[in-house]
């Protein structure tokens, strides 16, 4: 897949105008006691992402964080419903959300987004263009194990021909090459994996505060 030739769409019509917001970032973080970001989880399906990202957007409330989850099966019921899976419809999937992420970052929350976004330079574009907030969290789970988990039955249909473009089987998945953080969630228990990520957001988003993330029971459970 090429790389596009820029990071942000240009808009169509030439008489739109960028407003400046008069709350500047500082006065968000001192107000919420973090940092706004993104937390880009990515992965084969059934590799754990949404189990982690769920699990994660608790322990965040839970401790008072402003956060939300953007996860690749509602936003495609909803903001992305007109999309398929061809790749063109992929990278403008990812466009949108990592356009959605970045607004609600800007707000000053902590964002966890869990997309497949199988193809790197879409992800690359979503990296570029929103830099200094974006973080990228491989989750990684061999083809084999996440099959072995397949609850839904999707590969199983995929493999019989009845789902086209199928991430992992009829279409490719690309693997972070540099990712911020990630999680072998085929050799380690979801307990541990969460543990490597409240641990990277205290560092990453929390400031000033003695607030800490401590994973609980639900999450050995998980």
């Amino acid at each position: 897949m090429p790389a596009p030739e820029r990071t942000r769409s240009e808009p169509k019509s030439g008489n739109v105008f960028s407003v400046e917001h008069r709350v500047p970032a500082a006065e968000r973080v001192r107000m919420n006691g973090h940092r706004g970001g993104i937390l880009w989880f990515t992965g084969l399906s059934g590799a754990g992402k949404s189990t982690l990202a769920v699990e994660l957007e608790r322990l965040l409330v839970r401790s008072g964080c402003q956060t939300y989850l953007l996860d690749g099966d509602n936003l495609r019921q909803g903001l992305n419903a007109d999309l398929g899976f061809s790749p063109a419809d992929r990278a403008e999937n990812i466009r949108r959300v990592g356009e959605v992420a970045a607004l609600f970052a800007d707000a000053g929350m902590i964002v966890i987004s869990a997309f497949i976004s199988p193809y790197r330079a879409d992800r690359e574009r979503v990296r570029a263009a929103h830099q200094a907030i974006f973080h990228e969290i491989y989750i990684n789970a061999p083809l084999d194990v996440c099959e072995s988990r397949d609850v839904k039955g999707l590969y199983q249909r995929a493999r019989a021909g009845a789902i086209a473009e199928f991430t992992g089987i009829s279409a490719p998945y690309e693997p972070p090459l540099a990712p911020e953080l990630e999680l072998r969630t085929g050799e380690w228990p979801v307990a541990r994996c969460v543990v490597e990520l409240a641990q990277y957001a205290e560092r990453h988003f929390l400031v000033g505060s003695q607030r800490t993330l401590q994973p609980g029971p639900a999450a050995a459970e998980a």
